[in-house]
């Protein structure tokens, strides 16, 4: 069975500011796999993200998430 991560994620905290994301691709395997998402208002920024880490939802939500007014005000100071 191929390894199939959701296409998209929100960062629970911003990551250069960001907290939207899509999947670009992924590779390795075991506990070295890992994801390379792109921020969606700025594809051209790019993080890689152990799955680890991507799987922990005090990090990462699969999906776009919406997120309170409070955080986004908080992410730009």
């Amino acid at each position: 069975m191929a390894w199939r991560p959701a296409r998209a994620w929100t960062s629970q905290r911003p990551v250069a500011g960001y907290r939207h994301f899509e999947l670009i691709t992924q590779g390795g395997r075991g506990p070295l796999r890992w994801v390379e998402l792109a921020a969606v208002l700025a594809p051209s920024h790019r993080e890689r993200v152990l799955w680890s880490e991507l799987k922990d939802p005090t990090r990462w939500s699969s999906g776009w998430q919406s997120i309170p007014e409070r955080d986004e005000d908080s992410s730009t100071q």
